[in-house]
């Protein structure tokens, strides 16, 4: 009978005390959502990143490759190594992600151009397999940027949602960028004298 008098009495403050405790719990499980959506645009990125080094090795050995069988320097030795370093040295994630485009754009330009203007080296093994290898690099890109772009937009997607968005402003989530494609000015390059070795 004391136990009914006193839930009856304090049934209220039970009620109150059990919507704080539901709210917290709410507010703790949003906040933690919000980091692990976060984290896994990090990890996403770092794939992106990861390929785009693949890419810049690659390029490292491909320039050897293709000095020694064109026996000239050609346009595409410094332009790649150019667009190598400019992506090497980029800051902050735009930055990085435009220069290794670029990076990207330049390496796909030499390759046609080699395709046309030195059939000889088309025949050299180390040069067809290190052009698959790029080959299969940009394909691993494009891949990692499409997986980056879908974390974005879970990210996104979870902080303007109600009630969440109310608490991601509390809690200084803002939206991430999606990746902005830009068209390429990148031209053919021309390759040495046309001298054949």
């Amino acid at each position: 009978m004391a136990k009914k008098k006193f839930l009856r009495r304090n049934l209220w403050l039970i009620v109150i005390i059990l919507a704080v405790i539901l709210v917290l719990l709410y507010v703790i499980s949003a906040y933690n959502s919000f980091i692990v959506l976060e984290q896994n645009i990090n990890g996403k990125w770092s794939e992106v990143e990861n390929q785009y080094q693949r890419q810049a090795d690659l390029i490292q050995l491909l320039v050897p490759v293709v000095s020694s069988s064109v026996k000239v320097e050609t346009k595409f030795v410094s332009d790649v190594t150019a667009l190598r370093t400019g992506w090497q040295n980029a800051q902050g994630t735009y930055n990085r992600d435009k220069a290794g485009v670029d990076m990207t754009n330049g390496v796909t330009a030499f390759i046609n151009a080699v395709a046309e203007n030195y059939p000889v080296l088309q025949a050299n093994k180390q040069y067809v397999a290190l052009t698959d290898e790029l080959a299969g690099t940009q394909n691993r890109i494009s891949v990692a940027r499409g997986r980056y772009i879908e974390a974005i937009q879970s990210f996104n997607t979870a902080i303007k949602k109600f009630p969440a968005n109310l608490l991601a402003g509390m809690f200084g989530f803002s939206d991430k960028d999606y990746y902005k494609a830009e068209l390429s000015a990148m031209e053919t390059p021309v390759l040495g004298t046309g001298v054949l070795p």
